[in-house]
């Protein structure tokens, strides 16, 4: 067999093609993370939401938000994570913040966890939002 021949890539070829996957991977790794970021925080906004109309309807029967809890237990309105539906690793924990919270007010919280990035989203009794995207 002579030189000419011989199939398949040399050292050189292969190391051009493993160095264009380095940079592709470069690039679309950290996109796509940003974008299940933004996913998780965009479904945790809909939790915050929700939260808001428990609180709501909490009021109209208690005529004040003092005492609303969330959770688990039997006398709580609202689940405290996010996001709601399946059993799978939750990425934000939901608060009624204690300090903020009076018969005519409150602040609902939803606090990043489980290696969420981002910072904490709020939704205030007026409609204001902190965070939002």
């Amino acid at each position: 067999m002579n030189a000419k021949s011989q199939r398949g890539f040399t050292l050189m070829e292969l190391m051009i093609v493993v160095a264009i996957i380095g940079i592709i991977a470069a690039i679309a790794i950290p996109s796509y993370t940003r974008y299940v970021e933004s996913a998780r925080a965009a479904d945790a906004q809909g939790a915050l939401m929700s939260l808001a109309n428990a609180l709501e309807r909490y009021h109209t029967q208690n005529a004040t938000y003092v005492g609303a809890t969330i959770g688990a237990g039997a006398g709580d309105i609202f689940p405290a994570e996010a996001p709601l539906d399946g059993g799978g690793t939750k990425f934000y924990d939901l608060v009624i913040v204690a300090g903020n919270t009076t018969a005519t007010a409150y602040r609902i919280e939803a606090r990043p966890k489980n290696g969420q990035g981002g910072g904490t989203i709020a939704l205030l009794s007026t409609g204001a939002r902190v965070n939002w995207q």
